[in-house]
């Protein structure tokens, strides 16, 4: 999973937004560093629906224009949380790694 889609979910396990909400949501996740462009997003807001990893929650009209809000679903639920541990043992690997390149250059 990459970061982009990885991030989304994230943004999307909160709570339903639209996309320039889950947009505005995933720039505070990643601290400033991933700006999603709208290409981008909605790219990857088809394909999680296309495999099931999100829902439409619902639709409304603002100022003449149609707002689509998202959902995570259980099964986007389920693959959010396997890359969560799979980073998670990535880091951990990581920082022990780091500890014995700092104990061996001591």
């Amino acid at each position: 999973m990459n970061e982009q889609t990885f991030l989304i979910l994230t943004a999307l396990a909160g709570e339903p937004q639209h996309g320039y909400g889950v947009v505005e949501d995933v720039l505070r996740i990643s601290e400033g560093r991933v700006r999603l462009r709208a290409g981008t997003l909605y790219g990857v807001l088809d394909r999680l629906r296309t495999d099931g990893l999100i829902e439409v929650d619902r639709e409304e009209v603002v100022q003449s224009r149609l707002r689509r809000y998202y959902r995570l679903t259980g099964l986007g639920a389920e693959r959010l949380a396997d890359e969560t541990a799979r980073l998670r043992r990535n880091a951990n690997a990581a920082a022990a790694r780091l500890r014995l390149f700092a104990e061996g250059t001591a």
